[in-house]
């Protein structure tokens, strides 16, 4: 308890804008606002769903609300792992719903104030660059802020059973 104490003492005097969770793909560092996280856990097995994208992994039963866990490997492009106890899903918040989002690791929470905020440079042909809010420079590492809201798009968080009935509401029309 002293820990939740210690933690929830260090939030109150800090801007929670400004925090952000890091966690590694591979060999690279992200971030995302720690106002978006709701609860980190350990990897456990999901329940696949038949015609979902490839980077949506399956769905968790998390104390009674069904949450999509999305491959952020898959969905970024990089090579497929085969999960052990190391990777994480971190459960985050976009609008009202939940996502999970399933990583290598997660490494810490750090302050990254203005300073340290680097603008994403311009350049063509870059798939995935409405999911990066930018860059951060934190002490030698160079960290990629991510979007959750444009990460988990609203497709992403749709429940199957209204997607099956659309379907059959397009096939009838």
């Amino acid at each position: 308890m002293q820990i939740a104490s210690a933690v929830d003492s260090y939030l109150a005097q800090t801007n929670t804008d400004s925090l952000c969770l890091t966690f590694r793909l591979s060999d690279q560092d992200y971030g995302i606002a720690i106002s978006k996280v709701q609860e980190i856990r350990e990897w456990t097995k999901v329940t696949p769903l038949p015609s979902s994208p490839l980077y949506i992994r399956g769905m968790l039963n998390l104390r009674g609300s069904i949450v999509p866990v999305i491959d952020l490997r898959l969905r970024f492009g990089l090579d497929a792992l085969e999960r052990d106890s190391a990777a994480v899903i971190i459960v985050v918040n976009v609008g009202s719903r939940l996502a999970g989002i399933l990583v290598d690791t997660v490494s810490d929470v750090v302050s990254v104030d203005h300073n340290q905020r680097r603008a994403l440079p311009e350049f063509e042909g870059h798939a995935n660059r409405r999911f990066i809010e930018g860059l951060a420079q934190i002490d030698d590492r160079l960290m990629v802020l991510l979007n959750v809201d444009q990460l988990v798009s609203s497709e992403d968080l749709t429940p199957v059973a209204q997607t099956a009935g659309v379907a059959e509401q397009r096939g009838a029309a």
